[in-house]
């Protein structure tokens, strides 16, 4: 009866070893798996209301000496609240994308809770860091953010007028590996009026003496400009579409390379998005290749073919 009991006690003590996990809320040294193990997987897409905050993550507390470890202090200055108030950090999930980590955690201090951001790389090397949510916006607008599979970081505010008309803004952010940033990829907003009655070309003024520069012209509303690039087989472009009487918006800032002497392509570290670009004496056709998404409505495509426009007069040339 003794050696039973003695070796049923021996093997509840070698279980309880193996799922012990290391406790994260103290000041010890821990590794960084032990660290990425308090991170979930989330599954993608979400949307994340800021009324929501408290229920978003995990119930495991990772003290700020434990965070540090990995993350800089530096990273965490947008995530911290009043001198003085305690920091309670929790993780909230994690997404793997090219070989990088992104890593959620909800930042409490009182009654104000942040989400941030946070991408590791290969070698789980710190990178960079967004603030994606707070509950503390005091300007009357409901604020959430939506996670694609990208990922991509969709903000979006909405306040509802005294005769219940939405107004809204939108914009999206996805992880710039090149730039080591997380660049704005989407804007989309029914409020800025002055915005909707005019597109700023943002490269206008850009030099255009190159064989493809110059402005591909379907209407003012549907458009291609090409202008020089930092070499010959290169083109900064800005393309702006509206179908479907403005149902369906596509808008795109980037850089084109040449792959051959009439065609060129789009692609971007960290942006899945792909174009396909290709020229004619008069005329150039883009046609998209993979997921470009976060620059364009749900329901429609770059894929279109834009008649070269005669030189001597620009499309909306930005106002000083």
């Amino acid at each position: 009866m003794r050696k039973t009991f003695l070796a049923v006690f021996i093997i509840t003590c070698i279980l309880a070893c193996k799922t012990h996990t290391k406790d994260l809320a103290g000041d010890d040294k821990v590794n960084i798996e032990e660290f990425l193990k308090a991170f979930n997987d989330i599954s993608l897409p979400v949307a994340i209301a800021d009324t929501a905050l408290n229920e978003f993550g995990d119930t495991i507390v990772i003290s700020k000496a434990v965070f540090e470890q990995f993350i800089p202090d530096s990273a965490l200055k947008n995530f911290q609240g009043k001198a003085g108030q305690n920091l309670i950090i929790h993780p909230a999930g994690k997404m793997h994308n090219r070989e990088k980590d992104f890593l959620l955690a909800t930042f409490s201090s009182g009654k104000q809770i942040k989400l941030g951001v946070f991408v590791l790389n290969e070698k789980h090397v710190f990178l960079n860091s967004f603030l994606l949510l707070s509950n503390d916006e005091n300007d009357k607008y409901n604020h959430s953010i939506s996670i694609t599979s990208e990922p991509a970081f969709i903000k979006k505010r909405e306040k509802f007028t005294a005769d219940n008309k939405s107004l809204y803004s939108r914009n999206g952010f996805a992880y710039n590996a090149s730039s080591n940033s997380f660049a704005e990829i989407l804007h989309d907003s029914n409020e800025d009026t002055a915005r909707n009655s005019e597109i700023i070309n943002p490269i206008d003024t850009l030099p255009s003496k190159g064989k493809y520069s110059g402005d591909y012209v379907t209407d003012k509303k549907n458009f291609i400009s090409v202008r020089d690039g930092k070499n010959p087989t290169s083109y900064s472009f800005f393309i702006h579409f509206e179908k479907r009487n403005g149902s369906c918006n596509g808008e795109l800032k980037g850089v084109m390379n040449m792959i051959d002497e009439k065609k060129a392509v789009f692609t971007e570290s960290g942006d899945p998005c792909v174009i396909n670009f290709k020229f004619s004496a008069n005329s150039v056709t883009i046609k998209e290749e993979d997921n470009c998404g976060n620059h364009r409505g749900i329901t429609c495509l770059f894929d279109f073919t834009f008649k070269k426009k005669k030189t001597g007069k620009k499309i909306n040339t930005p106002k000083k």
